[in-house]
């Protein structure tokens, strides 16, 4: 039974749901006595009515409340209060190992320290016989300063029957359905003697630290179902029993004793597993004090034909260090191999690169030239500079310049910049404008044909489109798919008639995006069955693109727009932004030679801050988390936002309480989050019951989500009337049009909840969006692109009247 905001346990004060799981729900807390916020841990009702089950427990919290270590979540206390019984413990703030992981790959020397602390809370614990039983990345949290706490050691066993022989029923991760839980999905972090249903002793930690320390360098589980959307959980205990993990993925900078230290805590046979956790820490330990050992070039890699071929040329350089790399030649017969060249370009004193949202790097197909996008004394603007030459020279008439892009014979360049598509000659004059219709600020991606179209992305129409290379009238390319809500990042394949592209179903972030080849003459769209970002053929005959910071090749049939082989990785830590799904890279068509920036994932988390009217900025206490759309409360106690991350939900701050509160948990895509007047619901959209729609939901959690509007189309609350009654919303149909409607939430003469009923405002061809009701009600204000720029405009409501 869940527990209201409020609700009084003894001493306790429940201030905020954490999150539930098979072990309980866990709460924040306000201890009224000792001044001070801690988590409750409700235990399960079934497990509170069997009296010996309850006494074992006490007993193991009795053990388990000793531990006292900087790497360990304390356990105070264990209460009864109000006929539930709960744990009482420390409550640790920030993110979980597992949110962390779900960014990408962590970076080795970040991962091997993380891992470090996890095996000094092992070792505290194992010295006093307790054991976890249940170590994975969601038991390991990293508070805002960096500490590392591991959670939830020893309740495994506590929570069971027995202390003897398990069975799978009762393991730590497949809980049984007597202890209030079912399957939780933790299968792949247990030890192959857990997964026979045998005792686990310290030897079990070893092998999840392993899996935890795998997963942090790889991003991925060592041991998975293959049946991976199913999640099928046998799958996954028959992988831990017989199968290995893929050691090939590890990255290139693991160290050499890191890597037998891994395959030493995975022994299938827990004789030969490596025993102590103190054995681990001193790995860990020499590995973190070595010098850096120099990265192989890819061609080293072994067992891989991607790299049995030669390299081309290497650019490498720009910034952070923006370097390039040939793509070698796929089964074809091939000259001698030629040497990996590297560059390392550093942008002058005072200049730097834009945003990584932007796309700022193009490497021309002759391979001679480089173009990027940089800043210098706040103005920014498009450079150019010769592979072969020692510098880069400003080109007029760029001034706003983003996302450059070559012409196939490398004679001009291509940008975005005032929200218009221009090129110009590599050789110097005139900015020619090609297309007024991409009034987008960044741009998001071009790529120039051989045929003479341009491909690129418009404004908010979430389809791309084609002007010709001289200029002229814009076509559309691409309608979106059913549930597509966005085409960015198109690349024309050779003879211009198919592109790949980047197809996004959440508009905000950009961390798990469908990669597609679309073939416009017949309208046949291909699934590559790939995710990533920034999508790019290269002439060797392979789709090169970005996964988690790391750059993939895969071999590719252009013609036939099949992936004909597994995707291996080039090079890791490309700079790429989870908030435009922008990779900040570049490859030459001709040359096959690989320009980028490193940094690897950015825009994945950001800060809430409060804007003064002058400009300054103060930090609100808030963990970082991926907020988009914050929205302040009508008493301006709390925030509601969504959070963007492996999915979308919709969490409130309580600025008074400096507590973070989930408010959402069905669907993957909650977003936009709007306050009624009175600030007892929050409207939002969500895809929890399939189309897009408009649903409401009590602040305080409690009650059922009520769905607002119907419509086969993408609805996006805006504002509330005054008094509550009408809610203004934004129609969006697929990438055609955006039309203001308002819904009247209730009519007086009907029941509650009843007669509810949906009115268009405002129907053009132009993009209309954001309405709001002015303080009185008798207006609505919103932007549109009406002048061909967007502009404010107000309107009478509900009319007549001129805008």
């Amino acid at each position: 039974m869940a527990l209201a905001i409020g609700t009084q346990l003894g001493s306790l004060e429940v201030t905020a749901l954490i999150g539930r799981g098979g072990m309980g729900e866990v709460y924040r807390a306000r201890d009224t006595k000792l001044k001070r916020d801690v988590a409750i841990k409700i235990l399960p009702e079934e497990f509170s009515r069997d009296a010996d089950r309850v006494s074992r427990f006490q007993r193991e919290a009795e053990v388990l409340a000793s531990l006292n270590h900087p790497n360990i979540a304390a356990i105070y206390d264990l209460q009864e209060a109000n006929g539930l019984r709960y744990l009482v413990l420390e409550l640790v703030e920030g993110e979980t190992l597992a949110d962390r992981i779900a960014h990408g790959p962590i970076p080795v020397e970040e991962a091997l320290d993380i891992a470090k602390n996890i095996c000094e809370a092992l070792e505290a614990a194992h010295e006093k016989g307790i054991i976890h039983r249940d170590l994975k990345p969601a038991n390991v949290k990293i508070t805002p300063d960096g500490k590392v706490k591991v959670l939830d050691f020893g309740l495994a066993k506590a929570m069971s029957g027995t202390a003897t022989a398990m069975t799978l029923s009762n393991s730590p991760t497949l809980v049984s359905e007597t202890v209030g839980g079912a399957i939780i999905g933790t299968a792949a972090y247990m030890s192959p003697e857990q997964a026979r249903g045998r005792e686990a002793d310290q030897r079990s930690d070893i092998f999840a630290f392993g899996c935890v320390l795998y997963e942090m360098l790889t991003g991925k589980q060592p041991f998975q179902s293959r049946d991976r959307e199913a999640g099928n959980v046998q799958d996954i205990l028959a992988a831990v029993l017989e199968r290995e993990p893929d050691w090939t993925v590890l990255p290139a900078t693991t160290p050499q004793s890191i890597r037998v230290l891994l395959r030493r805590c995975l022994q299938k046979d827990a004789k030969k597993r490596l025993r102590d956790a103190a054995d681990a820490h001193i790995e860990i330990e020499d590995a973190l004090s070595a010098p850096a050992a120099p990265v192989p070039p890819p061609m080293a890699i072994p067992a891989r034909s991607l790299w049995q071929r030669a390299l081309p040329s290497v650019l490498t350089g720009l910034v952070v260090a923006v370097v390039a790399v040939g793509i070698a030649i796929w089964n074809r017969p091939a000259p001698a191999p030629q040497p990996v060249s590297r560059t390392v370009i550093t942008l002058p004193a005072g200049d730097r690169l834009p945003p990584a949202d932007q796309r700022a790097l193009a490497l021309s197909p002759d391979g001679k030239l480089l173009a990027y996008v940089a800043i210098h004394d706040a103005v920014q603007q498009l450079y150019l500079r010769a592979i072969d030459g020692f510098e880069a020279k400003a080109v007029a008439g760029t001034e706003g310049a983003t996302a450059p892009f070559f012409s196939p014979d490398s004679q001009w360049v291509g940008f975005h910049a005032a929200g218009k598509l221009k090129k110009v000659s590599v050789g110097g004059g005139a900015v020619v404008t090609l297309s007024d219709a991409s009034a987008l600020t960044f741009g998001y991606g071009a790529s120039w044909g051989d045929n003479d179209t341009i491909a690129f992305q418009t404004e908010n129409q979430g389809g791309l489109w084609q002007v010709s290379a001289a200029g002229g009238v814009t076509q559309r390319l691409t309608a979106l798919n059913k549930d597509e809500l966005i085409h960015r990042w198109p690349d024309l394949l050779p003879g211009g008639k198919t592109l790949l592209l980047s197809a996004n179903f959440n508009n905000v972030s950009w961390n798990a995006v469908r990669l597609v080849a679309y073939a416009p003459g017949t309208g046949q769209w291909h699934n590559l069955n790939l995710s990533g970002l920034s999508p790019h053929y290269a002439s060797t005959g392979h789709l090169i693109f970005v996964q988690a910071g790391t750059l993939m090749a895969a071999p590719f049939d252009a013609k036939r727009l099949e992936v004909r082989g597994p995707a291996v990785p080039v090079v890791e830590g490309v700079l790429e932004s989870l908030n435009s799904g922008n990779a900040q890279y570049a490859i030459s068509a001709g040359t096959g030679s690989l320009a980028y920036v490193s940094g690897g994932v950015e825009g994945a988390q950001n800060k809430l801050v409060w804007v003064s009217r002058n400009g300054m900025e103060q930090p609100v206490a808030a963990p970082a988390r991926s907020y988009v759309f914050p929205r302040l409360s009508p008493d301006g106690k709390r925030v509601a936002s969504s959070v963007s991350e492996q999915e979308t939900q919709v969490w409130t701050y309580d600025l008074g309480r400096e507590t973070l509160t989930r408010l959402t948990f069905e669907g993957t895509q909650n977003f936009n989050p709007q306050w009624t007047p009175d600030g007892k619901r929050i409207a939002f959209y969500s895809n929890r019951a399939g189309p897009i729609n408009l649903f409401w939901q009590l602040t305080d959690g409690s009650g059922g989500i009520e769905r607002l509007t119907t419509s086969e189309f993408l609805n996006s609350p805006s504002s509330f009337s005054p008094d509550g009654q009408l809610l203004a919303y934004t129609e969006i149909h697929t990438d055609t049009s955006y039309d203001i409607w308002v819904l009247r939430l209730s009519d007086p003469s009907a029941g509650s909840g009843q007669g509810r009923k949906a009115q268009p405002f405002l129907r053009t061809p132009f993009t209309e969006t954001a309405p709001k009701f002015s303080p009185d009600g008798h207006w609505l204000a919103y932007a549109s692109n009406e002048s061909g720029r967007f502009e404010i405009y107000v309107q009478p409501y509900p009319g007549p009247g001129g805008k």
